[in-house]
């Protein structure tokens, strides 16, 4: 295992792939530089003096301003840098050209087998889902679907829950925003069945949510209001034995991986995220695309230092503009709430080696590869074009994954150096940054990226993670789902009444 990566030649850090004791000599660029200090592993350390307020270089490009001088050999962390970023920006169009794969490593035959639904969606599952309407219902759900999962037959694999808080005492734009989502997840194919299940006086009743869902399959969609019968239990009960029914003569057939839709997040980065995990999805992203497949960008807050990158991939002007304007709502929403626009990275970031917005950003948006940027998404669009697509939504894990699924992803990958537990409304692939963590918690991680700083290439390692996730497509589930787990959460931003 190397001691070190330097990321590019344009850098003036070296991240520690081993913890560095002051007082050692490390070799870099054909010279010996001592070691001034402790650098834990994941972070960085200068290769050279930095003075006062000039750029930190990281990825090749500026991650912060250094607070004092830096002296080669010194840990460069939140201590000595600070972001450079400023508020709304001016932006200009500099396009650039965009590489696929070669076709024979794109796997341009590859297939899964898929669950193809009566509208011509694939799902990578088939499970009955229980939709509340509103938080009031929640229980009632829950307790349906407990029930419901000792009479599955047929290739039915669960019936599923999905809580939520929302639905009523919401306004404007936050109770528009609850609506689409709940609709999303009514359309989206990893269901074979839905029930909808409201209480009858909420705002977004059955008949307002019925305006957002648009044509459904009646066989497949049942609905549910609690106030209108006698026993909800009872009546609920009948309901999701009719969909199981349904839903259970359904049987996985070979499907083209063109017709994959997958998201891309990240959570409890490292520093090593942007060197090992977050690449590595950039790479299967490349692949999947190259197949004629979809893939899902989002987490608008940590594009932000690095967003020209993915302006520059546009593939027209008019997709920069949309891609313009969705860094700078997302700004615009932070000063609208008086908050700072770059209060990040975490206190779990900055333990593993991440110092500032842009040191993040830089490693987040290697998720996207190389291709080419075909859509932009606002919050609960679904994804229309295949190709590389940027979404709106927040950092948060839960409920930016959930946005994911929204747009239409049957599964996600998440890459995080920390670990976490969660789950989201489709599979939820945890991609470790790291061996360690990949190693002590391995009832939480499905795939392990550190090997990237060991012997593993990254071409390799790419296509082994792209038949991972075909597995995946074609019913092998991942940790969170061998424990059972299930989260959604939807993107607050309104008042409540």
């Amino acid at each position: 295992m190397r001691d070190y990566i330097k990321i590019n030649e344009k850098d003036n850090v070296i991240v520690a792939l081993r913890e560095f004791a002051a007082g050692e000599q490390i070799a870099v660029d054909g010279r010996t530089v001592a070691v001034r200090e402790t650098v834990p592993a994941g972070h960085k350390m200068a290769v050279c003096d930095i003075p006062r307020g000039d750029a930190v270089v990281k990825y090749g490009f500026c991650i912060g301003n250094a607070k004092e001088e830096i002296g080669a050999g010194s840990w460069v962390h939140v201590h000595n840098v600070k972001t450079a970023l400023g508020d709304l920006l001016e932006y200009t169009y500099e396009p650039v050209d965009t590489v696929l794969p070669a076709a024979e490593e794109a796997e341009e035959e590859a297939t899964f087998l898929g669950f193809v639904r009566a509208d011509g969606s694939v799902g990578v599952r088939n499970e009955v889902w229980i939709i509340p309407t509103v938080g009031c219902v929640n229980n009632i759900a829950t307790a349906l679907a407990k029930a419901a999962n000792a009479r599955v037959t047929g290739s039915v694999e669960e019936v599923i829950a999905f809580p939520h808080p929302y639905g009523c005492s919401q306004m404007g734009d936050d109770q528009e925003h609850t609506r689409t989502i709940l609709a999303d997840l009514i359309s989206h194919p990893n269901a074979g069945g839905v029930l909808v299940l409201g209480l009858g006086c909420e705002n977004s009743n059955i008949g307002e949510l019925k305006k957002y869902i648009g044509e459904y399959d009646e066989e497949r969609v049942k609905f549910l209001v609690c106030q209108e019968v006698e026993d909800e239990m009872a009546e609920g009960a009948k309901l999701l034995d009719t969909l199981i029914a349904y839903a259970g003569s359904a049987v996985r057939e070979p499907v083209s991986a063109s017709k994959l839709i997958v998201g891309m997040k990240c959570g409890g980065s490292d520093g090593f995220s942007g060197i090992t995990a977050n690449p590595l999805v950039g790479k299967f992203s490349d692949l999947l695309i190259g197949c004629g497949g979809t893939t899902i960008l989002t987490e608008v807050p940590e594009m932000f230092g690095a967003e020209t990158l993915l302006m520059n991939r546009c593939e027209n002007r008019e997709l920069f503009d949309q891609t313009v304007t969705l860094i700078n709502d997302f700004k615009q929403y932070f000063k609208d709430n008086h908050q700072t626009i770059y209060e990040n990275p975490s206190p779990g970031n900055k333990k593993g080696g991440i110092s500032t917005l842009e040191d993040k950003s830089l490693g987040c948006t290697q998720k996207s590869g190389s291709a080419a940027v075909k859509g932009v998404l606002a919050y609960g669009e679904r994804a229309k074009t295949a190709g590389l697509n940027l979404l709106s939504a927040p950092g948060n894990d839960l409920v930016a994954s959930t946005a994911l699924a929204a747009s239409g992803a049957q599964i996600v990958l998440f890459t995080t150096g920390r670990g976490t537990p969660f789950a989201s409304p489709v599979p939820t692939v945890k991609i470790s940054s790291n061996s360690a963590l990949a190693d002590k918690k391995k009832n939480w991680i499905d795939f392990n990226a550190g090997v990237l700083v060991e012997e593993a290439e990254l071409a390799e390692t790419g296509k082994k993670l792209f038949e991972y996730v075909l597995a995946v497509a074609s019913g092998k589930k991942v940790c969170s789902e061998e424990a059972g787990f299930h989260d959604m959460a939807i993107f607050k931003q309104g008042v409540t009444l």
